[in-house]
């Protein structure tokens, strides 16, 4: 097989590998018709999370079932599936409630150096009953691709955001998760999405959305927005200081900051006396991909909640080098880019 790897910050190259076996007797190996480049794999690619080896790199795959264990109850070769980011055990309290963060073993993530990297041309998946979702009739590559993590991070993003029926929500960063948090913000009731993002092109495609574009700096443009209040929400989707920073700042007294961007290694100086002293809540969030299909399949395949429009570009598997520096750069028109092996 072939399989994209960041061999240090800046480099990747696309790698033969030996061909995937079953992981053992609850588990499938699934051929990627379809991966895709995540905001968190350029952590690695910036050299933000460096695990000083190469690492084989994707935690998003739609596909088809090759082979599956003897213990393998809902999936058979030839059935097309996709494949959550985030892996559990299947079996404990924690996974039986669709949540493998909680998992007893600990949820492991692919392409992270825990599990074998999705972006390949075929992929090894443990827990198979588990970890797999059958694609539903009718929904697109790059609908499924969200369900793997973007759209159901954005969407656990919002959930957690405490959202008042009406209320105003702030989103922090319009890459992918930060587009799907919009939608999912409006889909779940949000009055007002104020949009934040550098980029014009990006605070545009928010704006198509249903979002009122914002450029920041984050909390002196919800401050004007709000008439001085704040929001009732904020979701962000960057996790930098800065980001953080302004979050805090834009958020009303009694409010929540809902964190779904990656911070790195180095711990964030929180001001925790300015946010006792005006009673924050602040969650970060490691989506419970499982979880949230149950309320974003019905939504798509309705049409409720629209996926298009946040992948912009796609690229062969073989072109990884190139299609890695098209999202780094972070231009207007380059927000996420599938990858076909």
């Amino acid at each position: 097989m072939r399989h994209v790897v960041v061999e240090r910050p800046g480099v990747v190259a696309v790698h033969e590998a030996p061909d995937p076996v079953l992981p053992g007797p609850d588990g499938a190996v699934v051929a990627a018709a379809a991966t895709a480049i995540c905001g968190s794999d350029l952590h690695f690619y910036d050299g933000d999370l460096d695990l000083g080896v190469p690492v084989a790199v994707g935690h998003e795959v739609v596909g088809t079932v090759l082979e599956v264990g003897p213990d393998v109850r809902r999936f058979r070769p030839g059935d097309r599936v996709l494949v959550a980011s985030v892996a559990g055990c299947g079996a404990c309290p924690g996974c039986n409630a669709g949540d493998p963060v909680t998992c007893v073993q600990g949820p492991r993530i692919f392409g992270s150096g825990m599990l074998p990297g999705g972006q390949a041309t075929a992929v090894a998946v443990p827990a198979a009953d588990f970890q797999l979702l059958a694609v539903p009739e009718g929904l697109d590559d790059e609908a499924a691709l969200l369900l793997t993590d973007n759209l159901a991070t954005g969407w656990a993003g919002a959930q957690r955001a405490d959202v008042p029926a009406g209320g105003t929500v702030v989103v922090l960063g319009l890459g992918a998760v930060g587009l799907c948090a919009v939608r999912s913000a409006l889909a779940q009731g949000a009055g007002r999405v104020l949009a934040v993002d550098p980029v014009p092109g990006r605070r545009d495609r928010a704006a198509a959305s249903g979002a009122e574009p914002l450029e920041g700096p984050a909390a002196e443009a919800v401050l004007e927005a709000t008439d001085g209040r704040g929001a009732d929400a904020v979701i962000d989707a960057v996790a930098t200081d800065t980001s953080l920073d302004g979050a805090l700042a834009a958020v009303r007294a009694g409010g929540t900051v809902s964190v779904i961007g990656v911070h790195g290694p180095v711990p964030y100086p929180l001001d925790a006396l300015g946010a006792v002293l005006r009673s924050i809540t602040l969650r970060f969030t490691l989506a419970p991909v499982h979880r949230t299909w149950a309320d974003l399949v019905p939504l798509i395949v309705s049409g409720r909640l629209p996926t298009g429009g946040i992948f912009t570009h796609e690229f062969p598997l073989a072109e990884a080098e190139a299609a890695y520096a098209a999202v780094a750069a972070r231009s207007p028109e380059c927000v996420k880019v599938l990858l076909r092996p």
